[in-house]
């Protein structure tokens, strides 16, 4: 009998062992569970957030002008970042002393111009280097969304028909940015400057395949595209070899696939219609703006001295043909090409189409100029035989097509 019980004990105390395990394997598995369901509606929560955020942010943008991006959600953020001495490896433009930038302009007494951003001055450094500073005015509240646009967009951006950004100031209260100084200033003084030496023909036509690779990098080679959204002759600088640059990027924003409704900004008279209707800018805005700056170079006049209504009356269909040279500038004493005239004013002519999808893209009309002075040297060239001809033509067309894809990469 005692055997039996020793036996029954060993088997009661077996199962109750096994049932105790068993209830520990399953609590430990409930917990699991309960934590990875906890973890999950965590992530959900947070996504529904995330998601939540950037259709608010999305919403947000409807109305106005600054991008709601990551480089311009917290204005003030930036612009405190902007101010440490680790920056530089941030934004990768070099800061620079407010105390020595003073120096160099002579204690701001050296101006040489005005913009909408504030003042520029002419900075002759300690190190030899001579730059153009743009001070922003201390009224300008729109100049902290345009400063910060200029340094985080330059930073990235490098191409030898937009002016450099050389380096920042952001201390005592004032935010400077310092340019490379272009020593024949800009295509406005030029164009209407009576002090100046009226700019030759083929000097223009030059000029604006200049200004026309600027946009085209902008829209093409830069990632995200970029639309400058002020381009004018003020804002194109021209340097010591009368190379053109594109400048001031206060107003440029990143081109996104989805279009972006905004404030109407720019500099009236070169502002696109459909935008000022739509108040949605794509890249073919600045294309209006460029037509009509190359409406500018060809007659010699600007937006407020009526040039599109000028432009207009060249249009006038009398004998079957446009009357370009009608409007050409008189400064030009008749020394220009009539086929080039025309292929040129025909392009600028459709730039400047109401309907923004019949306008070229800029990537079209870098290849009409490029073939414009193309033809032009081939005709100046001396007389040589077909087959010579033929091969340099061919030896220029391949290195304009290099220079392209070069441009995109």
């Amino acid at each position: 009998m005692e055997g039996l019980a020793v036996a029954w004990g060993m088997l009661i105390g077996s199962v109750i062992g096994f049932l105790l395990a068993v209830s520990v394997v399953i609590g430990a598995l409930v917990c699991l569970k309960c934590r990875a369901n906890l973890r999950t509606g965590t992530s959900v929560s947070a996504s529904q957030r995330i998601t939540a955020a950037s259709a608010a942010e999305s919403d947000s943008n409807l109305g106005q002008d600054s991008p709601r991006s990551s480089e311009w959600s917290n204005m003030s953020m930036w612009l405190e970042a902007l101010k440490k001495k680790t920056v530089v490896s941030a934004c990768g433009i070099p800061k620079y002393n407010y105390g020595d930038i003073k120096k160099a302009t002579c204690d701001f007494t050296t101006a040489i111009g005005q913009g909408a951003f504030g003042p520029v001055f002419k900075a002759q450094m300690s190190t030899g280097d001579t730059f153009a500073v743009k001070v922003l005015a201390a009224d300008s509240r729109q100049g902290q969304h345009e400063f910060l646009a200029e340094v985080l967009l330059l930073a990235r951006l490098h191409h030898n028909n937009l002016v450099n950004l050389m380096g920042y100031a952001a201390e005592m209260e004032q935010l400077m940015l310092l340019y490379n100084y272009m020593s024949n200033g800009s295509l406005d003084s030029h164009l209407h400057d009576d002090n100046q030496v009226p700019l030759s023909w083929d000097l223009r036509v030059a000029i604006a395949l200049d200004v026309a690779r600027g946009l085209e990098y902008l829209h093409y080679g830069a990632v995200p595209p970029v639309v400058h959204r002020d381009i004018k002759s003020s804002n194109i600088l021209l340097d010591q070899s009368m190379k053109a640059k594109v400048a001031d990027f206060g107003l440029s924003r990143h081109d996104k696939i989805k279009s972006r409704s905004s404030d109407i900004r720019g500099t009236f008279g070169y502002v696109d219609p459909e935008y000022v209707v739509t108040r949605i800018f794509t890249k073919k805005c600045d294309v209006y703006s460029f037509g009509v700056l190359l409406f500018e170079l060809i007659t010699g006049r600007n937006p407020q001295q009526g040039l599109m209504e000028y432009v207009e009356f060249a249009t006038v269909d009398a004998a079957g043909k446009l009357g370009w040279e009608e409007i050409v500038d008189i400064h030009l004493n008749g020394e220009f090409d009539i086929q080039e005239l025309a292929q040129v004013a025909d392009l600028a002519y459709r730039c400047v189409s109401d309907v923004s999808r019949k306008r070229p893209s800029m990537r079209n009309i870098v290849q009409t100029l490029s073939s414009i002075l193309m033809k032009r040297r081939s005709a100046k060239k001396p007389q040589q035989t077909p087959t010579t001809a033929a091969e340099e033509t061919y030896i220029e067309i391949d290195l304009i097509e290099k220079q392209d894809a070069l441009i995109e990469r």
